[in-house]
Formats: structure tokens, sequence, C-alpha cells
């Protein structure tokens, strides 16, 4: 029987999320690529209980994690079964629905139709009767916004979710679907956008929208997919990611490997590994709730969740790190 660290609750930094209740670790697990079924049980198993024990409580998934779709929220509900029912009260669980799903016109985007019956079915797949967050996934183009939010509103009373959120909304979009969430009297609790070093779009408007409108900040993709980390300073290693994503490998150009080198030098003038850096940099504005990981190992994770208790970065550093950004 699994009995989680006493002293889990030392580890991490706690942060308010926007204007609400919540406080969220600044260091949060999603289960994105590393937790479907083509991976060993047991593994997912000891990165999740090594989360817990070091004092991550956010637990972030969607319908359609895995490889295959569906199979990330499975293995989490064994997982939860087996080890995490006592504490249940003591974890944020949150699913998305947006993207596609299923086969037919009602199994992708935005619809109320698509959003609660995908909620229904996350909630069998992880053998809960709620969810903490139910984020729609993506603005739909097509589907009235006041319809999309509304399912969210829904689940919300219906006690299926317990907030709301949004992912992938640009600034506008974002205020708008705050309006309406608040009007309806359920406030927008967070967005998930990606942030990182490499991709710094949210700093135009959305941290500003963020603010004004009183909802948290949780970055996805904070490492940019493994850019963000000393693997590939030196080339593009076998079995990486980015030698079976061709997307990925052609960001790696000399340009971007130069960066890295110099990021890579400055962190370890800070006793920190690349990937720590990119967090603790991620983490120096208040208005960043959690930085969003993943991981494939303990080592990784615990390589990660140290980045929270890293010294502020200076002036200075600050200076550097735009300069190498710039260059």
């Amino acid at each position: 029987m699994y009995t989680p660290s006493p002293s889990r609750y030392s580890v991490l930094p706690y942060r308010r999320c926007g204007r609400s209740g919540i406080n969220l670790p600044a260091i949060s697990l999603g289960l994105w690529q590393n937790f479907g079924g083509l991976r060993p049980l047991e593994t997912s198993r000891e990165i999740i209980r090594a989360a817990f024990d070091n004092g991550i409580t956010h637990f972030d998934l969607a319908n359609n994690y895995g490889p295959p779709p569906g199979s990330a929220e499975e293995t989490f509900g064994k997982i939860l079964a087996d080890d995490f029912r006592p504490f249940r009260d003591e974890m944020i669980i949150s699913t998305k629905a947006g993207y596609t799903m299923w086969q037919g016109p009602y199994g992708d985007f935005g619809s109320r139709k698509y959003l609660l019956a995908s909620l229904d079915q996350s909630l069998k797949r992880m053998g809960l009767e709620y969810v903490d967050i139910f984020y729609s996934h993506r603005p739909d183009p097509e589907t009235p916004l006041e319809e999309t939010m509304g399912a969210l509103v829904s689940a919300v009373r219906s006690g299926k979710a317990l907030y709301a959120g949004i992912s992938n909304y640009n600034h506008e979009q974002a205020a708008a679907a705050a309006k309406i969430l608040r009007d309806s009297g359920v406030p927008c609790l967070i967005h998930q956008p990606v942030y990182n070093m490499l991709n710094r779009w949210i700093e135009e408007a959305l941290l500003d929208t963020a603010q004004n409108d009183g909802f948290g900040i949780i970055a996805f993709c904070p490492l940019a997919q493994g850019l963000l980390t000393s693997k590939y300073i030196g080339g593009i290693p076998d079995g990486s990611r980015a030698a079976a994503n061709p997307h990925l490998a052609r960001q790696l150009t000399p340009e971007l490997a130069a960066k890295l080198t110099r990021l890579d030098a400055l962190a370890k003038r800070r006793d920190q590994t690349l990937a720590q850096l990119a967090l603790t940099w991620l983490l120096r504005d208040p208005r960043v709730t959690s930085a969003l990981i993943g991981a494939s190992s303990v080592a990784q994770l615990l390589e990660n969740i140290a980045a929270s208790n890293a010294p502020a970065l200076d002036n200075a550093e600050l200076v550097e790190i735009e300069d190498i950004l710039g260059a």
C-alpha cells in the first residue's frame, strides 16, 4: 500500500491562481505524452507517486492524451484507484475537450454536445465523480463562444467539475470567454497557453488579460518539448523526441543551437541545468501560477521540481538572457 511522504508539503512553493481560492504548486505534472497505454503502468505509477511525494498536487489530463487517445486517463484512473483514493481531496485533477476524440460531427471542437459527452467519458475512464478543472481545450471558430462557455458552466453547475478553464485562446478570445463565464456566475479559474523562452506570445497581451480578469496562467511546454534542455546542444540524439518529430527537428537550427549553448553556460554558472534555468525564468513572473511539465522518469521530474526553489534571476542575468534570445 502506498503511503505518501509526510514532508510532501515542504518541497514546493504554492501560488494563488488568479483571484480564486485555489493555490497550485509552482510545478504541476501533465500527462500529455508519457502516460498512455504504450508505457508500462509501473513506470507511470512511479512518476506520479514521486510527484505527489514532492508536493505536486495538480495533475493535468485531456480526453485525447495517450497515445492512444483516452489511455492517459485510463492509466491515471488505475493509479488513482490503487494509490490515491484516500488522498483525492489533496489533489487538483483537470481534463479537457476540444481536439478530435471520435468520428463524426460530434467528437471535436467546442459544441455543448461534444464537451459534455466527453466529460462524462473522461470521468468514467478515471473513475471519478468530478474533476477539479474542466477546460475548453481550444477555441472553435464555428461554434458560438456562448455555447462553448455555457457547456463549461453546465459542467460546474452539475457538480461534474468544480472550476472552468480555457486553453489555447488568444487574449481577445480569453477576455470574451472570461466575461461570459463571469456573467454566468462561474468565473474562469485558469488559462493554459504554451509559454517558454522560445515562444513568448502571451507576453504581448494575455498576461495582462489574465491579471485584469482574475484568472491564473499555467504554462504548457515550458521546456519547448525538450529543446530547452541540454539534450540537443550537440545535435539530435538517436531515440530523442526530435529524432521522431520532423517539425521539432526543423527548429534545431545552428542559430538555436548557439543560443542553447550560451543559455547552458549561464545555467552552469548558477549551478543549474538548462531545463532548470528555463523553468526559473518562466516562474519569474508572478502572473504565471504554475509551469506544467511532462516527465519520462523520476530523475527528470526531480530535476524540474528543484527549479522552483532556485535563487531568483537577478537583473544582470535577465538582461543576459534577453541578449541571448534576441541574438
